[in-house]
């Protein structure tokens, strides 16, 4: 009787797992892709804050590009798990942790960055740590969703 209900716990957990370690590979070409719209956000401020249509235009664009893209990724993982929503794994959960750490050091990276430099140079910056951020982040994920994976098994 204890058996089955462990076994029959080991099967929620893994079908509660499910949608943060069973997802499709991620493109190539999403980091720089992210990476390119952060130094387009950035950039609109240089070029487009003198005209206040072509600003609200571009970033109009901009969040469209997001939301679609967004939408995109949804339907294309089925149920996408976005750091800092559901129930998580708890492997999962440590490396959602560090993403928002990191979030948190590269806004204020690019945030130092502008104010020392400009936008000029805070837009190839964001780029970069955006990027290599992100990177980072898929690496630390695909290792924690084996682990779970692994726990699981």
């Amino acid at each position: 009787m204890e058996s089955n209900a462990r076994e029959q716990m080991a099967i929620v957990e893994r079908a509660e797992a499910a949608p943060y370690i069973d997802y499709p590979p991620t493109p190539l070409w999403y980091y720089p892709s992210i990476g390119l719209w952060v130094a387009a956000m950035i950039g609109t401020f240089v070029w487009w804050r003198e005209n206040a249509v072509l600003f609200a235009g571009t970033i109009l664009v901009l969040v469209a590009l997001e939301g679609a893209f967004i939408a995109w990724m949804s339907r294309r993982h089925g149920a996408l798990p976005m750091p800092g929503r559901g129930n998580p794994p708890r492997e999962i959960a440590a490396v959602w942790r560090g993403y928002f750490i990191g979030l948190a050091l590269i806004v204020a990276a690019i945030a130092v960055v502008w104010w020392l430099t400009g936008p000029p140079i805070a837009a190839p910056a964001g780029f970069v740590l955006v990027t290599g951020g992100l990177v980072l982040y898929e690496r630390r994920y695909a290792v924690a969703a084996a682990k779970v994976r692994e726990r699981l098994a």
